[in-house]
């Protein structure tokens, strides 16, 4: 029974971790979308875009990966190689700020749908004030307890 709490609570350090690492890449994403391809154009540097997507925390937690299910781990690597083909086009790219950025627009979009895909599945990360989110659930109440609609009757004068 200890040692299966102890898997929960790695599984549930990894998960933390791997969410930290992935709502900062998307904070940074959107918070210097702008600022990177001027840079990017300006200083024909490339460093602007791949600081932007540097992944702070992934890979010290891949080789904890095997404490989560493989359902999981998929999402993760989903996640991790739409990253990568952002990665491998800021490195390679010869195209000019403006192509680049429209097809950034493009890979971003996928980044999202894996981002909302894998924030569904391990959660959202712990902030650091360590409130954590709880999902709602509207709750159904059967029609013998529901309050009598109210209908209006119309009365009509007969000559």
């Amino acid at each position: 029974m200890a040692r299966r709490k102890k898997a929960d609570e790695m599984a549930s350090r990894v998960r933390n971790l791997l969410a930290m690492d992935a709502a900062g890449i998307m904070r940074r994403l959107d918070a210097r979308r702008d600022e990177m391809f001027a840079l990017f154009s300006r200083l024909r540097s490339r460093e602007p875009l791949l600081g932007t997507i540097a992944s702070r925390y992934a890979d010290g937690a891949f080789d904890q990966l095997i404490h989560l299910p493989e359902q999981e781990q998929a999402v993760v690597d989903h996640f991790y190689g739409r990253l990568d083909e952002l990665r491998w086009y800021f490195t390679y790219t010869e195209d000019m700020p403006g192509t680049a950025q429209l097809i950034f627009s493009k890979l971003h979009k996928r980044l999202e749908e894996s981002y909302r895909v894998l924030v569904v599945t391990l959660g959202p990360p712990v902030p650091p004030d360590g409130t954590r989110v709880v999902d709602v659930e509207a709750v159904r109440h059967d029609a013998a307890e529901a309050p009598p609609q109210k209908t209006l009757t119309r009365t009509t004068r007969r000559a």
